[in-house]
């Protein structure tokens, strides 16, 4: 897994390539919780999912964790560039009904 972090104003953008599951959410919420608390100004989160070939549950909770963060300092959580399948695993879980999907990340830092 890999992980791209990327500060656009008040809007921290993280591309993740690879696997949202157990063994790389542990990771992930450290270097993004680690950018949250380091940096000054971030509101929102949009997470760019284009290159994420499987999520889990661990997965799940790691973007509703991501979620809350967010939303309890009045920010916004965003998510992009979902395939098909990771679409499907959102509409069962019913994570679609908190969290926005849009297309590309202009689209996203337009909705924030």
């Amino acid at each position: 897994m890999e992980l791209e972090i990327e500060r656009v104003g008040v809007n921290l953008i993280v591309r993740i390539d690879g696997s949202l599951d157990l063994h790389t959410v542990d990771t992930l919420r450290k270097r993004i919780d680690e950018k949250l608390t380091g940096e000054v100004g971030i509101q929102n989160m949009i997470l760019n999912l284009k290159n994420v070939d499987f999520i889990d549950s661990s997965g799940l909770g790691f973007i509703i964790g991501r979620y809350k963060q967010i939303n309890n300092h009045g920010g916004k959580l965003k998510i992009i560039n979902v395939n098909n399948s990771i679409k499907q695993v959102f509409e069962l879980s019913g994570i679609l009904k908190i969290v926005d999907v849009f297309t590309d990340e202009q689209e996203a830092l337009q909705a924030v």
